[in-house]
């Protein structure tokens, strides 16, 4: 019984979450020493202990399990940055959001394939699968960074907003892509259809989720699980993703809607017990912790370095264009017109420096990989040199470069004191 082939599956992965667990509590410290983002670190480990290097560990047997970690991963880090979100700010930034979740991924995809085009010789419609790949940002990267580095709250709801918005925007774009690719046909209404079903589907079961279940943990009248918060926590996050994927929604979305909801009590009249509140707020960082570790770590594990050096060069070109042609280019567009946000210069340099990549393009790049399209190691390439140099270059500067662009909580403060 103990040798079983299920017995030995179940002892490596048991194996597999102690190594990550022990190395992402090892980089963790380093990272407070250092005084970088801890999700840089757990990048870079993870391809230093995959199999192209130590060989530590290998989650590729483990499909299944690998797509449990990346999808309850990334929509629980949604979660708790939904939790970050104001909506007394947020309504003040709401177009610009809109538009950057919206128009700004077409405009970054329509840039990348451009460039793709001129650096790379393949199909310019294979130019665009990888444009609309890497359009969107990454929740799971940028919440983790601003949880660690305090900027001012406008700007820093505006980048997180936009990066839980535009995944969606993202996968559809890349669907609709695909579809082109695969069977030469493309209706622009199904897929503006298929957008505005998986916004509004994933809005709806995201706030009546959000709504039904933080009542049953409300100090009073109808707290019945008032002593299980965090547990009605975990459960939000798995019954809002599957309820709206179910539906044909955006189960990302729902998961940030439902973060937001929690993270605004107050508005929808829920009032926790601070025994509550305190249980609740532990486990919930405790395990958004372990998500974040597990996650880069993997996510680490499987770039093949192989493929990436071999384009390496061309790639970081693409990489490098979509960090100061197409990302520029699309916030100066986005936020021209919102006249109700006030943005300053300093907020939109800002803004075009922050735009990591990362969980939700790796997913797409991992099931289009699956389904072997032409130019699938280009399109691998592209997409993993863009996670890792945005994430090194840009996650690892993101406090340097508010710091000298003022936005910093503390330089705010300091100016208001003055």
């Amino acid at each position: 019984m103990e040798s079983s082939i299920h017995t030995i599956a179940c002892n490596n992965l048991l194996i597999i979450f102690a190594i990550v667990a022990l190395t992402g509590i090892v980089c963790t410290k380093f990272s407070e020493i250092l005084k970088i983002p801890d999700v840089v670190l757990f990048l870079m480990v993870g391809i230093v202990i995959g199999p192209s290097f130590l060989k530590f560990i290998d989650i590729s047997k483990y499909e299944v399990e690998n797509q449990l970690i990346l999808t309850f991963g990334s929509a629980f880090i949604l979660y708790m940055g939904g939790k970050e979100i104001s909506l007394k700010v947020l309504k003040n930034i709401k177009v610009s959001v809109f538009l950057l979740a919206t128009l700004g991924v077409f405009i970054s995809a329509f840039v990348v394939q451009k460039i793709i085009g001129v650096v790379f010789d393949i199909n310019p419609i294979t130019a665009l699968l990888v444009g609309s790949i890497v359009a969107s940002t990454d929740p799971a990267t940028l919440v983790p960074i601003f949880n660690q580095v305090k900027i001012k709250d406008k700007v820093k709801q505006a980048v997180i907003s936009e990066s839980a918005f535009n995944d969606a925007t993202g996968a559809i774009l890349t669907s609709a892509v695909l579809t082109i690719i695969l069977s030469g046909k493309f209706s622009l209404t199904q897929n503006v259809y298929s957008l505005m079903t998986m916004v509004v589907i994933g809005i709806v079961v995201g706030v009546v989720t959000g709504v039904l279940l933080l009542k049953l943990v409300n100090d009073k009248p109808y707290g019945i699980f008032k002593d299980f918060a965090p547990i009605i926590s975990i459960l939000s996050v798995l019954i809002s993703y599957e309820l709206s994927t179910k539906l044909g929604g955006s189960g990302y979305m729902s998961c940030f809607i439902v973060g937001i909801i929690s993270g605004n009590r107050k508005n929808f009249k829920v009032w926790l017990t601070q025994q509550s509140y305190d249980a609740d707020f532990h486990v919930v960082e405790t395990l958004g912790t372990i998500c974040r570790m597990t996650i880069f770590i993997i996510l680490g594990s499987q770039v093949d370095l192989s493929i990436l050096s071999k384009y390496f060069i061309q790639s970081s070109i693409v990489t490098l264009g979509l960090m100061f042609i197409a990302r520029p280019l699309c916030v100066i567009l986005c936020t021209l017109f919102d006249r109700k946000a006030k943005w300053n210069k300093k907020e939109l340099i800002f803004m075009m420096w922050v735009r990591e990549t990362g969980v939700i393009p790796a997913a797409l790049c991992g099931i289009i990989s699956a389904m072997k399209i032409p130019g699938q190691e280009v399109i691998s390439s592209i997409v993993f040199t863009t996670i890792i140099l945005t994430l090194v270059l840009q996650g690892s500067t993101t406090k340097l470069v508010a710091k000298k662009l003022g936005l910093l909580e503390e330089d705010v403060l300091e100016t208001k004191a003055i």
